[in-house]
C-alpha cells in the first residue's frame, strides 16, 4: 500500500469530527455527539517517467487526473 502523502501536491491525512444527527432512542438531545475521524487522500503507487527515468511515487488521483489533462 502507498503511504499516506501525495509526493506532488504534498496532500497528507486531514482530521476533522463525525457529527451523529440522530437522536438516541425516543430522547431529545440537546447538543449532536461528536468524534474524532480522518479524511485520508486516496494514494496510488505510480511509476513516472522523470528526467528521462523511471521513478515510483506516491500519486494522489487528483494529481493523476491533472498529469492525464496535460499529456493530451
Amino acid at each position: 500500500m502507498a503511504s499516506g502523502k501525495c509526493d506532488i501536491c504534498g496532500k497528507r491525512t486531514r482530521f476533522g469530527r463525525n457529527i451523529r444527527h440522530s437522536t438516541r432512542g425516543s430522547k431529545w438531545v440537546r447538543k449532536a455527539p461528536r468524534t474524532s475521524r480522518f479524511f485520508k487522500p486516496n494514494v496510488h503507487k505510480k511509476r513516472m517517467l522523470i528526467d528521462g527515468k523511471w521513478v515510483r511515487k506516491n500519486v494522489c488521483t487528483r494529481c493523476l487526473r491533472t498529469q492525464m489533462k496535460l499529456k493530451v
